[in-house]
């Protein structure tokens, strides 16, 4: 799962991104709010998480921006300010969550879950679509009509993951170049087909009918098949 944080207090950034990233997040980072912005309106991220107090835009319009511009990523706004209108004021920009500093790292952590399952509509930690099943905690593939299952590498995970939440969509390249490796990777487009070889190979060790089909010089779908 991919997160975005926009923070401008360094060593606030530097600490939360050491957690997420021991909890297997990827992590990009922002320290104002204008490349903030720039950055959620990408649209390849998973969960923003956005301090209110920041540079060139505060976290609010960014919230605002962000939804006036279609853009659907859960926010958890992270905040000093503790009193009831400024949570009522961060929630109407368009954050689905608010939680104020100082906070406990597990609190932190299981907001991040919720919204996560919300994002995918997921309630028991698993993601499904025609006879696959994902486990979101163990990152293992299953097959659901004849139980045979695999583990996933993480990008493999993330592969799938991001397909099924656009499921009935041809994906480019581009797209799943960004969403999995972001922005600052060097990764180039035969990473892309790299792993997505890898990724129908697990589809097909499970004997699953829903495969990865290429829509040729644009990039790939995942369908059900006939399940």
């Amino acid at each position: 799962m991919r997160l975005l944080l926009v923070e401008d207090e360094k060593r606030m950034a530097q600490a939360l991104c050491e957690i997420l990233r021991l909890e297997k997040y990827e992590v990009d980072y922002c320290s104002d709010g204008l490349s903030g912005l720039e950055a959620a309106e990408s649209d390849i991220y998973d969960i923003i998480i956005l301090d209110v107090m920041l540079p060139g835009m505060n976290g609010y319009e960014i919230a605002r921006r962000a939804r006036q511009n279609g853009i659907r990523t859960p926010i958890l706004m992270l905040t000093a300010k503790a009193g009831l209108d400024d949570k009522v004021t961060g929630l109407d920009s368009g954050a689905d969550d608010y939680l104020t500093k100082p906070f406990m790292t597990k609190e932190l952590l299981a907001r991040l879950r919720a919204l996560g399952r919300r994002k995918n509509n997921s309630i028991d930690g698993t993601l499904s679509y025609g006879d696959i099943l994902l486990d979101t905690g163990t990152l293992t593939l299953s097959c659901v009509t004849n139980g045979q299952s695999v583990r996933l590498s993480e990008k493999e995970y993330r592969i799938l993951e991001y397909m099924i939440a656009n499921k009935g969509q041809i994906l480019t390249r581009e797209q799943l170049a960004l969403k999995i490796w972001g922005f600052d990777s060097e990764a180039e487009y035969n990473n892309v087909e790299v792993y997505m070889s890898f990724t129908r190979k697990k589809l097909a060790f499970v004997e699953a009918k829903t495969e990865i089909k290429a829509a040729r010089g644009i990039g790939y779908e995942l369908r059900c098949g006939d399940v």
